[in-house]
């Protein structure tokens, strides 16, 4: 293979990376009807530029940026977007990962859709009251569901037990 070659494919590669992260998470078609929703101007002036990105837009903040992610607290964690109580204290576990991590979430709290950005396949996490990206659940986490809920700490909020 020669430079032209290893270019060509190089940029053909990067085209369907970027297809695929365009078509792989954002909703399909006109997307669910949510009991929370608010126009673009509305959500961006209820939060701030980083949980926009990642609520709205399906962002990732960087590893280990988030304070969440060392909270120790009892409390509950709700949705940054729309205060919907998500996980609670109890299921909160250090992953190692950078990300605050859970086993569950509260009942009827979240919902999930596959996830194929990026040229992977994943099970990508939302609120299922305003439909924010809160980040994705993998196969590897602890007892008892062996679940990692994987969240970008700017999609949430924390709320400590009075």
């Amino acid at each position: 293979m020669n430079r032209r070659q290893t270019l060509q494919a190089g940029a053909s590669f990067l085209g369907l990376l970027a297809a695929s992260r365009l078509t792989g998470s954002a909703w399909a078609g006109p997307g669910p009807a949510f009991e929370v929703e608010k126009t673009e101007a509305e959500w961006r002036a209820v939060l701030s530029p980083a949980a926009y990105t990642v609520l709205r837009e399906h962002g990732t903040e960087r590893a280990g940026t988030s304070p969440l992610d060392r909270e120790k607290r009892k409390g509950r964690f709700a949705c940054a977007g729309c205060d919907l109580p998500l996980f609670a204290s109890e299921t909160k576990f250090d992953s190692g990962t950078g990300w605050p991590s859970f086993y569950a979430p509260l009942p009827d709290a979240v919902a999930t859709r596959t996830d194929t950005a990026y040229g992977m396949r994943r099970t990508e996490v939302h609120c299922r009251r305003c439909g924010g990206h809160l980040g994705h659940v993998f196969e590897d986490g602890p007892r008892p569901t062996g679940l990692r809920y994987c969240m970008n700490g700017v999609a949430l909020r924390f709320d400590p037990a009075a």
